[in-house]
């Protein structure tokens, strides 16, 4: 696999191309790093390549928040300068200015 380096950084906010919902990414894989299984549940006209960088989201949409793992090729900045309200986000970040998350400093013995 020709593996690229990735667009959207942790921490910055984000919107999907196609669905209704937003997120701060938390995580990247280089390259698609699921399972098979949930690869082709995705619809075959809207399914990403495997090769490119997939993003671990706290999502939130107008009805709750989750988690989701989403395609860079489906993925834009979201520039609205608001927080992303999904609950998770007070654990893995210390604090949202100019429209992006800071992460907390990790703590090692």
């Amino acid at each position: 696999m020709n593996s690229r380096l990735a667009k959207f950084a942790i921490g910055q906010v984000v919107r999907h191309r196609i669905f209704p919902f937003r997120g701060v990414v938390f995580d990247v894989d280089p390259v698609f790093a699921n399972t098979e299984e949930w690869w082709e549940s995705i619809p075959e006209e809207i399914r990403p390549i495997k090769d490119q960088p997939f993003y671990h989201l706290l999502a939130e949409n107008e009805d709750n928040s989750y988690v989701a793992y989403v395609s860079e090729q489906n993925l834009l900045p979201d520039d609205s300068g608001e927080p992303v309200g999904h609950p998770q986000t007070a654990v893995i970040f210390e604090s949202f200015d100019d429209g992006q998350y800071k992460l907390r400093p990790r703590i090692s013995h």
